[in-house]
């Protein structure tokens, strides 16, 4: 594949998560779990207020915020340059570079590279890529084993489980879940092991170690990749990265097109931004760089998959575009209303959230019930536009999107019939004002105290979630009317 053949067609994606319902119906089940709620809100609300006071450290932070988006609409607007630029420097370093119009041919390029060294395990540094694409599950069609690395990872593939937030994917657990988990399916987990956070730490340290040791391929992701010099950075706080990049003999690394900066300069401004919105800190504890092969220092063969899947069909739109600005920080989550009370899993995708509400919509398509349900999934409140570090209006592309899903999507007769209706009211000041006088006469008839609680047949799927208020006893044109001597009709 090229570095323009995206553009050609529009990529596969991979379809949701199996079983998935839409998101109203898997939120209604989630909010119910007390306990579910409970988590949330105590983790949401200690990094939200860590990342508060850790971005008004910063006198300039909005001038960073406004950096960032502009240094990712640039890359945008220029994919094709960089990234072939990423290619020339790539390969002139002793590495490969392979191109993935969709997860399915991503998938098999790593399972071949996998295959070729003769091995059947690999150990993995988190990466939201790989999620994407659902590279653990087809390297397990192909007898490979894969080892998340990353404790928050591990923790969710023992329990059988699927991440719920992007920087913290176990955040759905406790310190009791996680225990129960490690003694069931860790095969060296100590005896008497407890929930006290040392003894889990240290118990994950070690059944670690052995796979950091014995491993001889790892594959990771990939934060940003350096244009002009070819390099590739991965931040992360345990330490686990590092050991994946360095020890193995074989690395490959999955990136999403969309991960570029020109140069070093533009990554210093997201080394900025990134670590105060995701874990607030001033520095990440881990930022490992590596360009290439190098004998005698870290991995033998270097291998880049460059992932489409989708990214270029949402590069297509003026609007929607700004989703490829993300830079994974998972502020919006953190602020998100909606989020913190229904969780990641009800969103069906490995990207949860404001940002999941967008980002998967796009690059899967609005053809199953779950993405096309997604768009919705947000009061429009705007708190994830005010956190996010390189500006994504989410709000509009949210709206957006609904645009999208109700132009694609089934519509009830009756729906049709109302929206005809309304336009041909709307059109005539008169007919305005006849329909705003019999509304205002039915007023008795609509509700109790005030409110409408039930609308009667398929309008019912407005008052299922929400009170409608009846009309006024005077619509505001009637009242100019009255008190200013015009006519209701007029249009004035």
């Amino acid at each position: 594949m090229s570095p323009t053949a995206g553009t050609d067609r529009v990529a596969e994606t991979m379809p949701t998560y199996v079983g998935m319902p839409s998101f109203p119906d898997a939120a209604r089940e989630a909010v119910a779990d007390a306990r579910l709620r409970g988590n949330l809100a105590h983790a949401t609300t200690t990094i939200r207020g860590r990342r508060a006071a850790a971005v008004a450290e910063l006198d300039d932070w909005e001038a960073l915020r406004a950096a960032g988006k502009q240094i990712k609409d640039h890359v945008l607007a220029n994919l094709g340059h960089y990234l072939r630029l990423l290619e020339e420097n790539v390969t002139a370093a002793g590495g490969t570079v392979h191109w993935a119009r969709d997860a399915a041919e991503a998938n098999r390029i790593v399972a071949g590279l996998v295959k070729a060294t003769g091995e059947t395990e690999v150990v993995k540094v988190k990466s939201m890529a790989t999620q994407e694409i659902g590279l653990n599950e087809a390297l397990a069609e192909e007898g490979i084993a894969a080892y998340e690395t990353d404790l928050a990872e591990l923790i969710v593939q023992l329990g059988d489980d699927r991440p719920s937030h992007i920087l913290v994917p176990a955040i759905h657990r406790n310190r009791s879940d996680i225990r129960d988990i490690f003694l069931r399916a860790m095969d060296d987990a100590p005896e008497g092991l407890t929930d006290s956070p040392a003894e889990l730490a240290e118990a994950a340290r070690r059944h670690l170690r052995a796979k950091f040791l014995s491993a001889k391929v790892g594959v990771s992701g990939v934060n940003f990749a350096v244009a002009d010099t070819g390099t590739l950075v991965v931040l992360e706080s345990e330490g686990n990265g590092r050991m994946c990049l360095t020890l193995p003999e074989t690395l490959i690394s999955v990136m999403g097109v969309e991960k570029l900066v020109p140069s070093w300069r533009d990554l210093e401004v997201f080394l900025q931004l990134l670590p105060r919105s995701s874990t607030a800190e001033r520095m990440n504890p881990y930022t490992s760089t590596w360009t290439g092969t190098h004998p005698g220092d870290g991995p033998r063969d270097f291998h880049l998959v460059l992932l489409d899947n989708g990214r270029t069909a949402t590069l297509a739109d003026d609007v929607g575009r700004q989703a490829l600005r993300c830079i994974r920080c998972s502020a919006c989550l953190n602020v998100c209303p909606v989020y913190q009370r229904a969780g990641g899993h009800a969103y069906g995708s490995p990207y949860p959230g404001p940002i999941g509400a967008i980002l998967s919509p796009q690059i899967r398509g609005i053809g199953s019930d779950v993405d096309a349900s997604l768009p919705y999934a947000s009061s429009l409140c705007g708190a994830c536009f005010e956190a996010c570090p390189v500006a994504i209006d989410i709000p509009e592309v949210l709206v957006h999107l609904r645009a999208r899903a109700v132009e694609q999507g089934p519509r009830h007769p009756l729906e049709r019939a109302a929206m005809g209706a309304a336009g041909w009211t709307l059109r005539s000041p008169t007919r305005l004002a006849l329909a705003q006088r019999a509304a205002s006469m039915g007023r008795r008839f609509a509700g109790r105290r005030g409110r409408i609680r039930r609308l009667p047949g398929p309008l019912s799927a407005w008052t299922e979630t929400r009170d409608a208020p009846v009309p006024p006893p005077e619509s505001f044109r009637a009242w100019w009317a009255r008190t200013n001597g015009g006519t209701e009709g007029d249009g004035r």
